[in-house]
């Protein structure tokens, strides 16, 4: 038992503080990654509601796009992709090489495949919402910008929950891929660890541990933003 604290102990000798940053790294990528995907998603849902032809068909294009391809084949795509495309039109506009930062690629990466999922649990919310509430709204003589935001919104946020808090616990777990291309997350610094103690089951043990703890807490928290969701709703 003293030899697997002193594993996890602060230090030289220990890899806790190695863990730590690990650990902080994921929950800063999912938080910077949520706002993005969530934005991103709804605006889709939006075309794929919409009465255009060509808005409604892009949006479908890209959620077969990007629900069609494996997470880590489109983060590679965005991380070596992304860094070609910069590299080219940096040199062509400074003359200089450009590096992508392999965080921002993280993010961009997760906040697509999130979108495109969010999509699908937005327009379903859409769905749940009578036309009737439309044009409630419109004969008050609220604006197309004032019912969304006033009247659909709410509703839309209450309906989509159940879903975009699945898709949040799957961000946080998807965060882990980002260890293939150098980013020192959880799992990376997991595997550094088992690299070099050859510790293999202790440190993957610990890091499932330290995943369900952190599912844990957001299923807490998620279920507290779901009884402020449905505060005055009947049955809850």
């Amino acid at each position: 038992m003293a030899q697997y604290l002193e594993l996890l102990s602060y230090g030289e000798t220990g890899w806790g503080d190695e863990l730590i940053r690990g650990v902080l790294i994921t929950i800063i990528l999912a938080i910077a990654t949520l706002p993005l995907g969530l934005l991103f998603g709804f605006f889709i849902a939006v075309a794929k509601n919409s009465s255009e032809p060509l808005l409604r068909n892009a949006a479908h294009i890209y959620t077969t796009i990007f629900r069609g391809l494996p997470e880590l084949l489109t983060l590679f795509l965005i991380y070596y992709g992304g860094q070609m495309a910069m590299s080219a039109l940096w040199m062509l506009v400074f003359g200089a090489e450009f590096e992508v930062n392999s965080f921002l690629a993280g993010i961009v990466a997760l906040a697509l495949v999130f979108s495109s999922y969010a999509s699908e649990t937005f327009l379903s919310a859409f769905k749940g919402i009578s036309h009737g509430q439309y044009e409630g709204a419109y004969a008050l003589g609220l604006n197309r910008g004032a019912t969304m935001r006033l009247v659909i919104l709410p509703q839309l946020i209450r309906l989509a929950l159940p879903g975009l808090s699945n898709l949040w616990l799957n961000l946080l777990k998807d965060t882990s891929l980002v260890s293939v291309i150098g980013l020192s997350d959880l799992l990376r610094n997991t595997n550094i660890a088992v690299g070099v103690t050859k510790q293999a089951f202790f440190f993957f043990f610990v890091a499932c541990l330290i995943y369900l703890l952190l599912s844990i807490i957001s299923s807490l928290g998620l279920g507290r933003i779901s009884n402020w969701a449905h505060r005055g709703q009947g049955g809850h």
